[in-house]
């Protein structure tokens, strides 16, 4: 038997539960069995306040049947979420006794209980786990949304490290998760608790300012609603006005972002127009009224009934000014998107009857948390990663764009034409080369702005380019790169051990895997995989480490060489090599290139520039001692001289520039541009009238309306090359001019 407490609060459960869903949807039994069940469970447990524990899950699950009316299994779920974690009970119990539903549900609560405990250093799979469970039944994070606000309400009994704790990882992923599941209110209440916490002496002063002018603000808005109360009931409208003050957290933010105290936030309140009826165009008519009444600020209208947001959200806002000069947002809605606005998901299962998970619109609700776990555990990411991304996705607001056919696509605050190309399909952003934003020619980093019309220009020859993981901030178009360059990097890895492979076997020679290893690590590859990677890249990777081996193989019998040593053609090939490059260095040193009366030979060394970084006065360089072609001038930043250097330092020497050197050098610009008639002879005329460089040659590809090509041209120095990119680079016609090389 219940007592009398227990009793009257069981009652207003119940009595809650029908309110909020309605009576016939509420099963009396199924809510009373699942409180006496957690009672019983808790029974002599206290919580830090000395309460008895029951009374938690009791108000997570109030808290359900009020702000999150869904059902009644999820209010008899938020009432056992807490069984497997703090008594005997099993999972085999719940099931028995309440069946696979409500014990899915418990399971995967206790599952997520504390895993954002520490998150930096939590491993992938407890996230994911998180996120697939989620992905299995919603109401699991919902009851998990009731069980952090109520651990808020409370959280002063908590000692003060773990209050921080909570009221951090709130901030940080809790409050915009709510906000990502239209919970509005869930939301603010966590917002202002956690930073009641972290940040008390200034939420008080906040509060305290409100509280001062409530008299004023009541007085105010009371005469600003009056005539848009006749004017709607002169009109016949069943409505509903209210006002809200911004709550303190976002006022906060606010006060931040502008750099303004309070009293010069003029947006502190909004008034809100919620009218019955099932006509959503009764809200433009509304409109339309009280802009008779009061003048209307043109640039803060906003029309979410027709572009909606993400997580369902319809309403218009706009600004007007009032009698007194001041601003007010109102906002005009039906009752029915008020309670999508209020409640969110759960008011999406009021309005949907018999809702399931594969219903269309839960579809695209949950489709950026499909994206975020949808290649976690098959690529190579941290779990420090996959939480920034993830935070990254809740934060970002979101834009409105459109295909060339009209066809909507909702994307975060900052995202480029490249995001914009995967979202339509991940095919269409592999091969993206370019993108028209209203008509126009745009570079794919260039940021996209709501109702943008984008077309996203595609080659088949095309393939994604490194830097475009700077570029993209969607998770969908990040992990598509993200597997395309994995793949690519296991199949140059495949193709570098198999190159390697056979040149061994050309030679003949035998080496086990440990020893190779231990090799390639000396040469400061990081590991085999490295090392084959970099064969496959170059191939010439390989003769060098075949030559390293055979020189520690033959060095058995280098030992016993006497001091003097013989002639040098007397001595082995290997040995001739490393004899010559130390007589090249110790009687060359540093070099100057261009001292010489003849410009290919350096202090009685022939040299050359090598074709992979064409180097050109003003870049710092460096030479790379050949076996048989003299020396090869690199660019200091070069891949290859890079790599050249971890194989053999040795050969790698100081040069200079002469600085009056008075030669011509190849310089190489890549330019990406929009193709239409002239525009060849343009750029041409361009660098011949401001420049008067020689051009050696153009080549030019076109791709649909995009067209791509290199100029090589004759220039004195980098600070020219440089000069004419620049020039290049501001001709309205062109996306991109880059050094080529």
């Amino acid at each position: 038997m219940l007592s009398n407490f227990y009793k009257k609060k069981l009652d207003e459960l119940i009595s809650v539960s029908k309110r909020t869903l309605g009576s016939e949807k509420v099963n009396d039994n199924l809510i009373s069995n699942a409180f006496k069940f957690a009672l019983e469970a808790h029974k002599n447990v206290n919580r830090a306040s000395g309460e008895p524990y029951f009374l938690h899950p009791y108000e997570v699950a109030m808290i359900m049947a009020k702000e999150i009316p869904i059902d009644d299994v999820s209010i008899a779920s938020a009432l056992l979420h807490d069984v497997l974690e703090d008594s005997e009970f099993t999972i085999k119990d719940i099931k028995a006794e309440f069946g696979d539903e409500i014990a899915e549900i418990v399971e995967g609560a206790s599952q997520i209980e504390g895993i954002f405990e520490n998150y930096e250093v939590k491993v992938v799979d407890s996230f994911k786990k998180l996120l697939l469970s989620m992905a299995s039944d919603l109401r699991i994070i919902l009851v998990k949304f009731a069980d952090r606000l109520h651990n808020l309400r409370t959280i002063e009994q908590l000692p003060p490290q773990r209050q921080t704790r909570i009221a951090q990882d709130t901030l940080e992923i809790f409050a915009p998760f709510a906000h990502r599941f239209g919970l509005s209110n869930i939301k603010a209440e966590m917002e202002d608790l956690s930073f009641k916490c972290l940040n008390r002496s200034v939420y008080d002063e906040i509060a305290m300012q409100l509280r001062e002018k409530k008299k004023e603000r009541d007085k105010f808005l009371k005469n600003f609603i009056e005539p848009i109360n006749e004017a709607l009931k002169k009109e016949n409208y069943k409505f509903e006005i209210t006002s809200r003050v911004k709550h303190i957290y976002s006022i906060y933010r606010k006060m931040m972002r502008i750099n303004k105290p309070i009293d010069e936030i003029y947006d502190l309140f909004a008034v809100r127009v919620i009218l019955d009826t099932p006509n959503k165009y009764d809200c433009f008519s509304a409109y339309g009224i009280i802009s008779q009444i009061y003048l209307p600020v043109p640039e803060r209208f906003k029309d979410y009934i027709s572009l909606p947001k993400q997580n369902g959200y319809q309403s218009i806002h706009t600004t007007v000014v009032s009698k007194e000069g001041k601003l007010v947002e109102v906002q005009i809605r039906t009752r029915e998107m008020h309670e999508f606005a209020e409640k969110g998901i759960a008011a999406h299962w009021k309005y949907k009857e018999n809702i399931r998970i594969s219903d269309k619109k839960l579809d695209e609700w949950m489709k950026w948390i499909r994206e975020t776990i949808e290649n976690v555990g098959k690529e190579d990411v941290s779990s420090s990663q996959l939480f920034e991304t993830f935070k990254l996705n809740l934060y970002q607001d979101e834009i409105y764009c459109f295909t060339p056919k009209g066809e909507l696509k909702i994307l975060p605050y900052g995202a480029t034409p490249l995001d914009f190309a995967f979202e339509i399909h991940t095919e269409i952003g592999m091969r993206c080369i370019g993108a028209k934003v209203n008509g126009k020619i745009v570079s794919l980093d260039t940021p996209l702005k709501s109702g943008s019309q984008v077309e996203i220009i595609t080659s088949k020859n095309q393939t994604p380019k490194k830097d475009w993981e700077k570029i993209v901030v969607t998770q969908k178009a990040k992990s598509d790169l993200r597997k395309y360059f994995n793949t690519e990097r296991r199949k140059i890895i495949s193709k570098g051990r198999d190159i390697f492979e056979k040149k061994l076997k050309k030679k003949k020679i035998n080496i086990n895997e440990d020893e190779l290893t231990r090799m390639v690590q000396k040469y400061r590859y990081k590991d085999l995989s490295n090392f084959y990677y970099s064969v496959g890249l170059d191939e010439i990777r390989a003769d060098e480490m075949i030559g390293i081996i055979l020189n520690k193989r033959k060095s058995v019998s280098v030992d016993n060489v006497p001091e003097v040593l013989p002639e040098v053609e007397f001595l082995p090939a290997e040995l001739k090599q490393e004899r010559l490059i130390k007589e090249i260095r110790e009687s060359v040193g540093s070099i100057t290139i261009g001292d010489s009366y003849d410009s290919n030979i350096i202090q009685g060394l022939k040299y050359d520039f090598a074709k992979c970084c064409n180097p050109i006065p003003g870049d710092e360089v460096v030479g790379y001692i050949t076996r048989s072609e003299g020396l090869r001038i690199h660019r200091r930043n070069c891949n290859n001289i890079i790599n050249l250097y971890l194989m053999d330092p040795n050969r790698i020497i100081d040069v200079n520039w002469n600085m009056n050197i008075h030669d011509t050098f190849a310089g190489g610009i890549i330019i990406i541009g929009e193709d239409r008639k002239g525009i060849v002879n343009e750029i041409t005329e361009m660098i011949s009238k401001n420049f008067g460089v020689n051009i050696k040659s153009i080549n030019i590809n076109t791709k649909g309306s995009l067209f791509e090509g290199t100029i090589i041209l004759e220039v004195k120095d980098l600070k020219q090359l440089n000069s004419i990119i620049e020039k290049i680079s501001h001709h309205k016609s062109i996306i991109r001019a880059s050094r080529f090389g």
